[in-house]
């Protein structure tokens, strides 16, 4: 397949655990890799040196986009964009309460994502996208639900221009239904670099290993029976 007829997918790319093995998914279905992560003003500002890391892992460093949405720090309304209000620290995994719609919860976030993700990949001529929703362990995000994402393609088929003419970009969820074991199980087997990605809130060079995130990205890896290769405070 020559260059112009490869087809191309955009990944939403935080560099975290889950959107990393989202990049790996696409490279394993074919796909040349547009990697696309967005500055929010997010707290846990190490995620976006992280996925700068991982696209030049996968080698698409020159595709690499870094969307600046920091209106949605001015916004707030969430532990992630503002400093006043606290990441909950959590026991243990089991505590992680998925029936409530946590502070961490960032209004409108992956609405506004995959919004500019289409726009991104109409432009660039890709058929996909490429999200790390996930409905099983999913902290209580209502963005991260099937029918979010139901919804949100429909949108993009009567919206874009390439819907209309019957070739709709599709978002693709390879994680929808795995658990964060499944998750790490998959992505190991693909040779993903989770070396390089963080999943902790708090944003430190060392993650903290007590917020909702790092908790069920643990859990992930204890019940994969792997080690996580990152550091964690003592």
């Amino acid at each position: 397949m020559s260059k112009l007829e490869e087809k191309k997918a955009v990944i939403i790319l935080s560099g975290g655990l889950d959107s990393t093995t989202c990049m790996g998914f696409a490279k394993e279905a074919g796909y040349a890799l547009y990697p696309i992560t967005f500055d929010y003003g997010q707290r846990h500002r190490i995620e976006l040196t992280n996925a700068r890391k991982v696209a030049e892992f996968y080698g698409v460093a020159q595709r690499y986009k870094e969307v600046k949405l920091g209106f949605l720090r001015e916004f707030g309304g969430s532990a992630l964009t503002d400093d006043a209000i606290d990441v909950p620290k959590v026991a243990d995994e089991a505590d992680v309460q998925e029936s409530e719609i946590p502070v961490t919860y960032v209004p409108g976030r992956n609405l506004m994502f995959l919004s500019i993700a289409t726009s991104y990949a109409e432009a660039v001529g890709a058929e996909a996208i490429y999200i790390g929703v996930n409905a099983l362990d999913y902290s209580g995000y209502p963005d991260c639900r099937p029918e979010f994402i139901a919804k949100v393609q429909e949108v993009m088929t009567l919206a874009t221009r390439v819907g209309v003419e019957g070739k709709p970009i599709t978002i693709q969820t390879p994680l929808l239904d795995l658990t964060k074991a499944d998750i790490v199980r998959e992505g190991t087997r693909m040779g993903v670099p989770y070396e390089l990605t963080t999943s902790c809130y708090n944003g430190e060079a060392e993650a903290c290993g007590e917020c909702d995130s790092c908790r069920l990205r643990l859990k992930g890896f204890a019940e994969a029976g792997r080690v996580d290769p990152i550091s964690y405070k003592a």
